[in-house]
């Protein structure tokens, strides 16, 4: 399970995340009391919450796919819901993990 802090005018509202993950990962998505859930490309399930104004995303890859095409759209389409989710890039968030772990 992976948080998030989520930058600033990005609300913690699931239903914003909700929009965000329709458009970076076409297919069905389920609600289930506050937790958004789907799977795509070589992730077999990836589970969406708000916790503490922040975003956490747990997420279970497909062993089963071995085309490198797939993984890298699937790694690119993820890299895009983060950052429209968090409004921060992928090296910002880098960043702010570091400073999560060091405690600045």
């Amino acid at each position: 399970m992976q948080k998030y802090k989520l930058k600033r005018g990005f609300k913690p509202d699931i239903d914003r995340i909700y929009s965000v993950m329709a458009e970076c990962f076409p297919g069905e998505i389920s609600r289930n009391e506050g937790v958004l859930e789907t799977s795509y490309g070589a992730m077999s399930k990836i589970q969406v919450r708000i916790e503490n104004k922040m975003l956490s995303v747990d997420t279970v890859s497909d062993d089963t796919v071995t085309d490198d095409e797939t993984v890298l759209q699937t790694n690119k389409a993820f890299r895009d819901f983060l950052y429209k989710a968090t409004g921060y890039t992928a090296k910002e968030r880098v960043k702010n993990a570091k400073k999560e772990v060091s405690g600045k």
